[in-house]
Parts: C-alpha cells; structure tokens; sequence
C-alpha cells in the first residue's frame, strides 16, 4: 500500500463528507477464473424434456461449501431463463416464479442458500410449458449471486506497520452473471 497516497485519497473523502465518522476504502479487487464444478459455489444440472406442445425444465442445484475458503450463505440468487419455442404458457412452476410473456422468459429468486438450508443446499426448480412452435430449444441459463464474509480464493488482506490499521476488513464476492450453455 502506498502511504502517501491512500492518506491523500481519504483527506479528499474527509474533504467531501465531513460528517462521516469513517470511510470505506477498497483496498483490492480481483477476479478469480477457475475451472471446474469443485470451484463454483452453485452447481447447477439443467435439463429440458419435451414435444411439439409440451416443454418441462429442471433447474437442478446444490450449495457447493468446498468452494470457498470459509463457508458462507448465498444471497439474492438469481436464475433467468429465456423460453425459446414460439408463443409459451407457462403452465406450472415449482417453487413459485416470475413469468413474463412479453419477454418469454422465467425468473426464480431464492433469498439466501448454504449447507444449513433445507436439504443442505440442495434443491430444483422445475417449470412446465405449453408451446405453439415446439419443441422448446434449449436455452443459456443465467445465475446472479452475491456472498459475504468469505473469497473463492483464500485470498487475505493485513496492514503490516506502526501508525495504521485497519478497522474493518470485508469480504465479499459476487456473480456477475454466470451462464450455462444447456
């Protein structure tokens, strides 16, 4: 860390809210690209099934805790998946979702997940469609995501040297948008 200048940049927060008691600062940012099931924090297994009139998706998925270094929840998580088989009526869906004609497409929001949810973090989202052009093509499959308290990567941060600390050290990551080819 340079000294000088992270003094310099938090003067110029002080300068902007003089009212604030402290100031968040981040330190460091990195993306981490890794290969494999073992590294994702949500597995996922998709599958469609259908015929010209019917169409069901399964949306298989499990709290991977090996993933991270410290376990954590996942929050806000996110799946969209756009139907592709002509004009589609949603018939059923399981658990509860957002379906939007207009767009053709179906949206599961789940709050929070890990190893202590029900099932351990194993679940399925399943929707049935009737189509006017099938069957369904498969379609990518879209995961948003954040978590805090931990990193994929192990990666740690500490201030080494007299006359500085730090007060408060967060962890946190997020999918951007992970896509599975189906």
């Amino acid at each position: 860390v340079n000294m000088p200048n992270l003094m310099s940049h938090l003067k110029k927060v002080a300068e902007q809210k003089p009212q604030a008691t402290y100031y968040n600062v981040d330190m460091i940012k990195y993306q981490v690209s890794a290969e494999g099931i073992q590294s994702t924090p949500l597995n996922l297994a998709v599958s469609w099934r259908g015929d010209a009139t019917n169409t069901d998706l399964r949306i298989d998925y499990k709290y991977n805790i090996e993933a991270m270094a410290a376990p954590m929840p996942l929050y806000n998580i996110h799946f969209l998946v756009p139907v592709d088989g002509g004009k589609a009526k949603l018939q059923a869906m399981i658990p509860p979702a957002t379906w939007n004609p207009e767009q053709q497409t179906i949206q599961w929001k789940i709050s929070s997940l890990s190893h202590r949810s029900e099932n351990g973090g194993v679940g399925a989202l399943l929707g049935r469609f009737q189509m006017t052009e099938g069957p369904c093509k498969p379609t990518q499959l879209a995961v948003q995501f954040t978590s805090e308290g931990s990193t994929l990567s192990g990666c740690d941060i500490q201030l080494v040297g007299t006359g500085y600390r730090l007060s408060l050290v967060k962890k946190r990551f997020a999918a951007g948008q992970f896509e599975y080819q189906l």
